[in-house]
């Protein structure tokens, strides 16, 4: 209960401010308005959510099996890894929204967009925290592993990759948070489906709460999407 103290508080705050007059409806509903949007309009707001679920789903899954790809491949050659990662740490310094409408050009107004900018806020936090998990295993068990001669393929398994694994439940749960960013991104760019598409349409309609109660459904279902994660992966980690 002590958790939800401040955001009801926050809560109370703006539906006194926008009760009292302080803040013009057109500009920013009340809190009681987009709750009445959110329920009159809950069809319209689970389909766009479902498009949208299903952009994040391909989009995180394609985006951490490649993360997990790269950073084994980066840890078993060292030459990859030399030539790869700062590769990989300079096209952090491009704004993925400015590759959004590049992608749309490419690649249309279906889901192939949105899912690939999805993909690439997903694989960065992945791929570097597992290498920096796999590279940070103690030297005297490597040293072990070296007078026993085991292979690299045996050391990545054995040692580094599980000694690895809170640093990629920590990127998994990072990355989990980005994915609907990446893919209200591209629908913001261009789409005809999607939250991302809705909150344009209702702003574009000057359906304020519409467009308000979209956005509540983002922050949900990311919340939901971290929450589920982090339950996984505890599971994961303790068995």
């Amino acid at each position: 209960m002590r958790k939800l103290m401040i955001p009801l508080a926050l809560i109370a705050l703006w539906q006194g401010g926008v009760s009292a007059g302080l803040l013009p409806a057109f500009i920013l509903p009340g809190p009681l308005e987009v709750a009445g949007t959110l329920w009159t309009d809950r069809a319209l707001l689970l389909t766009h959510s479902l498009i949208t679920l299903e952009e994040v789903a391909y989009g995180f899954v394609i985006g951490a099996l490649l993360g997990v790809g790269t950073a084994i491949l980066m840890m078993l050659s060292p030459i990859v890894r030399l030539n790869l990662r700062p590769v990989l740490n300079a096209s952090q310094a491009i704004p993925v929204f400015v590759l959004a409408p590049i992608l749309t050009l490419w690649f249309g107004y279906g889901l192939a967009p949105k899912i690939i900018m999805t993909i690439l806020l997903v694989f960065f936090p992945i791929a570097s925290g597992l290498l920096d998990g796999m590279l940070a295993t103690p030297q005297q068990s490597l040293d072990i592993a070296r007078i026993a001669k085991a292979s690299r393929w045996r050391e990545l398994i054995w040692l580094r990759f599980p000694h690895a694994l809170p640093q990629l439940a920590a990127s998994i749960r990072i990355a989990i948070t980005y994915a609907p960013t990446g893919a209200v991104i591209g629908e913001w760019i261009g789409a005809s489906k999607g939250l991302g598409y809705l909150m344009l349409m209702a702003n574009a309609r000057s359906r304020i709460a519409l467009m308000f109660a979209a956005l509540v459904v983002i922050v949900v279902m990311t919340l939901l999407l971290h929450r589920l994660a982090d339950r996984l992966l505890r599971r994961w980690l303790s068995a």
